[in-house]
């Protein structure tokens, strides 16, 4: 179940309900999604995305999505730090990148307007970040996260990076 914080308000949400009508109301999507498919540390992409296609397949096809990944890391993944550096920096996206977390967690972080507010993303999370929405990902010091990312198309996946340093300003670990 997700955890939504705004450092600036001292204000942390539980309550889905909550959390849903936070977000929505500043254009980010979310939901809950079954995610209970037994999966093996190493699990490939393939055997991911399989074990979740009765779900992915009418979603995907419904909204247009044409291709999917699989974030699958945990303390065994090569070179760790230049890849959770990697998610650290503040970007955007040319489309909406939307995540459905089947394993572990992660915290995303907002930067819409003026607010700052991370969302807690567990197994059973679906997360769509808008289109050039600033944001950036933290997969934590001790990281173990399975997650779909779905896409219309493979470009969407290239961040484009602010450099704004305001991603710097927030503790980076969770």
């Amino acid at each position: 179940m997700a955890v939504l914080k705004v450092p600036a308000k001292n204000l942390e949400l539980r309550d889905f309900n909550e959390i849903q009508t936070f977000l929505e109301s500043r254009g980010v999507w979310h939901e809950r999604w079954e995610a209970s498919v037994p999966l093996r540390s190493q699990a490939s992409q393939e055997e991911i995305l399989a074990a979740y296609d009765c779900v992915l397949g009418p979603f995907m096809k419904k909204g247009g999505y044409q291709t999917a990944d699989v974030i699958n890391v945990n303390s065994e993944t090569n070179d760790l730090p230049a890849l959770r550096a990697k998610f650290l920096s503040e970007h955007t996206h040319s489309e909406n990148e939307i995540r459905f977390f089947v394993q572990g967690q992660g915290l995303f972080w907002f930067h819409i307007g003026d607010e700052v507010f991370s969302v807690l993303c567990q197994a059973g999370d679906l997360i769509s970040v808008p289109a050039l929405t600033k944001h950036w990902f933290d997969l934590g010091p001790k990281p173990e996260v399975k997650a779909i990312r779905i896409f219309i198309d493979k470009s969407g996946w290239v961040p484009s990076y602010t450099d704004s340093g305001i991603d710097r300003s927030y503790n980076p670990t969770y």
